[in-house]
């Protein structure tokens, strides 16, 4: 069984870093991502990586956010730079063994966590 925990949300002004952290218990799936969700909005794929290496952004994110893991301590993060107020979602770590390992995946995926706010004011 895999778990996942966020943490490292919160709020910033535009222009501003967050990193995000996901603790991934059981085992690393080979997919794990991160998704987005803001009220009135559908989710939205933001960076994912397949088998440790093979990564995808979205394009609104490209050359601001960062997907990476450290195997060592069974954790992925989003380095989040250059914030701006349309990033304001609930971020979700997910995981899935299974499936499209892309921003652009429409299925759920198996393995979801609790979530974690991040706020950018203008």
């Amino acid at each position: 069984q895999v778990q996942l925990v966020e943490s490292g949300g919160g709020s910033v002004q535009a222009g501003g870093s967050l990193r995000l952290a996901c603790v991934v218990t059981g085992y690393i799936p080979r997919c794990v991502a991160w998704f987005r969700q803001a009220p009135g909005k559908e989710r939205e794929g933001v960076a994912t990586i397949e088998n440790h290496s093979v990564t995808t952004y979205a394009d609104s994110v490209k050359g601001r956010f960062t997907i990476s893991e450290d195997n060592a301590k069974s954790t992925l993060y989003l380095q989040m730079n250059s914030l701006k107020p349309e990033d304001t979602a609930m971020y979700y770590c997910v995981a899935d063994p299974w499936g499209l390992c892309t921003v652009r995946r429409r299925s759920s995926f198996t393995y979801r966590g609790q979530g974690t706010q991040v706020t950018v004011s203008s």
